[in-house]
């Protein structure tokens, strides 16, 4: 089973997905929680100084040691990473393609036909790369989720490419 998704169509870049990495990708969601309430855009910039501001603030307070508090949370992550069911947004890496501006529509093809959507629709995409802390490896290697949650209980699956017409 191929495990390499390309980008490839009307984008300046044709460019390969790994989804055996993302699990290390501070950009993945949790796909438990992810669908429940609205979804709020986040700043990444935003989010970043916020993270090294509360670093600062604890080293300040607590000195450069890791206290008993940080190692429990670091546990905490780790085991999570272990149980977790994680999706990435597709949305930056076809930023990283950079569409061509005639573009319309993005096409996902899979093993059983391919999958047609409006270019808006396609790049709020959720692709799901792990269940219950295992790759998709029978159905995979990624199922792809509208960014609504409105297909979370039945996704798009065995996808091999993204094309972008």
């Amino acid at each position: 089973m191929e495990k390499i998704i390309p980008i490839q169509g009307k984008v300046a870049f044709t460019i390969t997905l790994d989804p055996g990495v993302w699990i290390f990708d501070d950009r993945r969601v949790d796909l438990t929680t992810y669908f429940e309430g609205s979804q709020e855009k986040v700043d990444d910039l935003e989010v970043y100084k916020k993270s090294m501001s509360k670093h600062w603030d604890r080293e300040i307070m607590e000195g450069a040691v890791f206290p008993p508090t940080l190692k429990t949370e670091k546990k905490f992550e780790k085991e999570k990473i272990l149980t977790g069911t994680f999706g990435m947004p597709l949305k930056p890496f076809l930023k990283n393609a950079e569409i061509k501006e005639d573009a319309k529509s993005l096409l996902l093809v899979t093993t059983e036909g391919e999958v047609s959507m409006p270019l808006e629709v396609g790049q709020e995409l959720i692709l799901g790369f792990s269940k219950d802390g295992k790759p998709l490896l029978e159905d995979g290697p990624v199922y792809a989720f509208y960014g609504d949650g409105s297909n979370k209980h039945q996704p798009i699956k065995n996808i091999r490419s993204v094309a972008i017409k």
